[in-house]
């Protein structure tokens, strides 16, 4: 009997298992760990969604099989979220699906549209599913650097000219993970016209669409006029709503691939539990000014960890968007790598981060830091590495 499995064979070793196991370790001897690594909201989910769940729950006939695609009215409150905030009109029968999450829609959408040795482009660094998604249906990755807007423009012309017409799609993440970065919609007009002339899907991973600080709302992709005809956009409940563990998200835009990815989810799950969806409707329905108070929350615990770090000899930027901070690593650590110098942190000072490798090669001189201690654990972080690293 074979123990190998080609797909599973294709995944590196998970980088953030290494910082999972000393943490659970350390965990075990007793040790207070204060957990900046993944990026898992801690705030409560606002009370009326809650409340909706509890009250729909009740109704027994909510708890048949759903409907893959998503019920009838949480695409359209998403189609209404679109137009109120992006001002894009959307058809919710044919250009909005709702999604376990983005993580999910972004991987059947792979698998739905990969042949195997298909050319995808992916940033790097970039959140581990763009690539992986996409390695595992089968597809040949190719990766981006991350760097300013025109350069990674320059770049990705200068890749779609060598690989000539054989590059399928292209994966891109504003406001990103891990990097922070934002982007205008110039940019996005740039990029469509780019991938437009040349025939390149485009997949835009827009999780944080809502987690800003002190910038313009970010843009969707939608929003520019040809984008529909080669582009799909995911968004998350998540971290909008603080719903991590309620597994809901959206795909919007192109229609073929709506209608592909809805296809494949139709054969691989029946959609979210119905009162979890009548739930997501009232989110988006509902009050937004719970918004405000999660963007607030993490605007205040970055505002803290950004000065009380500074203050003990560790400088980076302060995050125009996300719940992440992108830190380079001290100068002291930096040859060594992104890492090494997280099981310093998390061995010496109790801090557990995400190592910037993890994301891929040009992220190894940063750790990724998640805003997701409040901000007395925030400064007793910058205490201990005051106290037990020399920076």
């Amino acid at each position: 009997m074979k123990t190998k499995f080609e797909r599973v064979s294709l995944l590196p070793p998970y980088v953030f298992s290494e910082i999972n196991n000393i943490k659970a370790k350390e965990r075990l001897k007793g040790r207070d760990i204060i957990d900046m690594g993944m990026g898992n909201p801690d705030s409560s989910t606002p009370k009326h969604i809650v409340s909706k769940l509890i009250s729909t729950i009740k109704n027994p006939k909510t708890h048949r099989y759903s409907i893959s695609r998503g019920i009838d009215g949480l695409r359209k409150a998403q189609r209404d979220y679109y137009l109120r905030r992006f001002n894009v009109n959307l058809n919710k029968e044919k250009e909005i699906v709702v999604t376990l999450g983005s993580k999910e829609g972004l991987a059947n959408l792979a698998s739905a549209i990969t042949s195997k040795g298909d050319l995808v482009l992916v940033p790097d660094p970039s959140y581990p599913i763009h690539p992986y998604g996409f390695l595992i249906a089968g597809a040949s990755v190719k990766s981006l650097r991350m760097d300013n807007q025109e350069n990674f423009l320059n770049i990705l012309s200068k890749k779609l000219k060598l690989y000539k017409n054989k590059v399928k799609a292209i994966i891109i993440n504003y406001p990103n993970n891990p990097t922070t970065k934002v982007v205008t919609l110039d940019f996005y007009k740039e990029l469509v016209d780019i991938c437009y002339k040349n025939q390149v899907w485009i997949l835009s991973d827009l999780a944080y669409a809502e987690i800003y600080f002190d910038i313009p709302p970010p843009p969707s992709i939608l929003q520019v006029k040809k984008a529909k005809h080669i582009a799909v956009e995911f968004t998350t409940m998540s971290k909008t709503f603080s719903m991590p563990g309620w597994r809901i998200g959206f795909a919007c835009g192109n229609s073929t691939l709506i209608s592909a990815l809805s296809r494949i989810k139709s054969y691989l799950d029946y959609g979210a539990f119905t009162p979890i969806q009548v739930a997501a409707t009232a989110a988006l329905n509902g009050p937004q000014d719970c918004i405000n108070d999660i963007r607030e929350i993490y605007k205040k615990r970055r505002d803290v960890l950004v000065s009380s770090f500074k203050r003990v000899g560790w400088q980076f930027l302060a995050p125009d968007a996300t719940m992440f901070a992108w830190a380079k690593i001290p100068q002291k650590y930096y040859e060594k790598g992104s890492l090494h110098f997280s099981k310093i942190l998390l061995k010496d000072a109790g801090l557990a981060v995400s190592p910037g490798i993890g994301f891929g090669k040009y992220g190894d001189k940063y750790v990724r830091i998640s805003l997701v201690e409040n901000e007395h654990r925030i400064r007793q972080a910058a205490r201990s590495i005051k106290n037990n690293l020399k920076l």
